[in-house]
This record gives structure tokens, sequence and C-alpha cells, in this order.
């Protein structure tokens, strides 16, 4: 059977016997991939490299009838993010990403929008961009990718802007402390000047992120509030972060 080929990053890697791989690749043009890399645990395999976490890879597989698993036969690595990873801090970060990616896009669909994202945080990351900065970023854009980011920029009731706020106990939007049914989660106060600027700028690389950092760790709180509730559950990841 001909192979098919796509754009990808590797997600995760698990073995699959004594000899073998699963992989769940994230690709460009047909979003999540599951598959068997034949051979992949060999010594001296063709896979070399391609198959370690967060790798931009070009895919060449086969598809099997009335199976759920492709068969992948090649990797040609385009971009690896190996050495960035040896901080395990941000190891833990990406794996994050990965779990969220893997729990939210749908399989064999376009997500264009959520692959660029990925790869523009990994690249800011390896130029030496702020780790926190980078995941705040990463969490807004995901949210706002899924259509599960609410307008935090109002109060839902009366329409006054949020200085600062609390979200809404369904997470579909938030409310001036006048308003506020609960005040469980806060929405800080910078945090629609934080959406603003990431909807109209890149992550930023080796520059000074341009919002503090004790601001970027109230807003992150906020969106995974949300995150976990449409999630829900807490991803397994996130609880491995807090922890550290």
């Amino acid at each position: 059977m001909p192979n098919d080929q796509a754009e990808a990053i590797v997600l995760r890697t698990a073995p699959l016997g004594d000899q073998d791989k699963l992989a769940v690749l994230f690709c460009r043009d047909k979003g999540l991939l599951r598959g068997v890399a034949k051979g992949a645990r060999k010594f001296g395999n063709r896979f070399g490299s391609s198959l370690e976490p967060m790798s931009v890879v070009r895919a060449f597989y086969h598809e099997k009838e009335r199976r759920e698993l492709v068969v992948i036969s090649g990797c040609d690595l385009l971009e690896s993010f190996f050495e960035i990873q040896a901080e395990p801090a941000t190891a833990f970060l990406l794996t994050y990403f990965a779990e969220l990616i893997e729990e939210f896009a749908p399989a064999r669909a376009r997500e264009e929008v959520l692959f660029r994202l990925l790869l523009s945080v990994l690249r800011c990351l390896k130029d030496g961009g702020d780790r926190e900065f980078a995941a705040a970023y990463f969490e807004a854009w995901f949210l706002h990718a899924n259509g599960l980011l609410p307008d935090l920029s109002a109060c839902r009731k009366c329409g006054r802007p949020l200085a600062p706020g609390w979200l809404a106990p369904g997470k579909d939007g938030a409310f001036c402390p006048d308003c506020a049914p609960l005040r469980k989660e806060e929405v800080p106060a910078g945090t629609a000047a934080f959406l603003r600027w990431t909807r109209r700028n890149p992550p930023p690389g080796d520059s000074a992120p341009p919002f503090p950092a004790e601001d970027v760790a109230r807003i992150r709180r906020t969106l995974q509030a949300a995150i976990v509730h449409h999630m829900e559950r807490e991803p397994r990841t996130l609880q491995f972060l807090k922890a550290k």
C-alpha cells in the first residue's frame, strides 16, 4: 500500500511490544494521528531521534483496513526541541501542552491554529523565552482556538470593565465584584489587556515579557480554571507542574 505523509509534531511515544513504539502525532493538516512505529525500539533503528517528544517531523505512514492505528514507516526530522527539555520544568510543561492537545484536538481533522500555536511556543522557549509567559500564552490561545475562552473584559451582568472580577460558575464569562454570585476564581485586572496582547503578538523569545511575572501567574490560574472546567478534570501533568 502506498505511503501517505504529514508534517507533524510528536506529542508522545510509548513502548509497544518488544520492538515497536506507539506514537501520537499532531499533524498540521490531519490533526491527531496515532500509529505504530515498527522496529522503533531496536538498536540502530531507522527512526533515530525523530520520535523524541516535540520533534517536528515529516512522517510517512500507511493505513490498514479496519485498523485505528496507522503503520509509521519512517520519519524525517525537520526541527528538534530536545535540548530545551533537559530542564525538568520545561519538559513537564511540554508534556502538559501535549496532554491538552491530545484531549481536545479531534482525530484526522485539520487544526492549523493549534499546530502553529504549539510550534510558535516551542520556538519561543528554544530562543530563551520566559517559560511562565509562554505557558500563559499557550493556555490563552488554546482556549480561544477551541472556542472556550469567555469574554473576560467586562461584567456579563452590568457591563462594567473588570478590575478585577470573578469567573462565572459555568466559566462562560465573568462578573464584577458587585454582581458576582460567587467569588471563587478571580479574574485579575490585567487579564483583558493580556488577552488583547496575545491576539496581536507572537510569543516573545529572549526579550523581556511585557507583563509582570506576578500578574502572569494570577492570569494563568484563571485560564487553568477554565481549562479544568471544560476538561471535567485536572490534567495529570498540571498536578505535577503545581507540585514543582
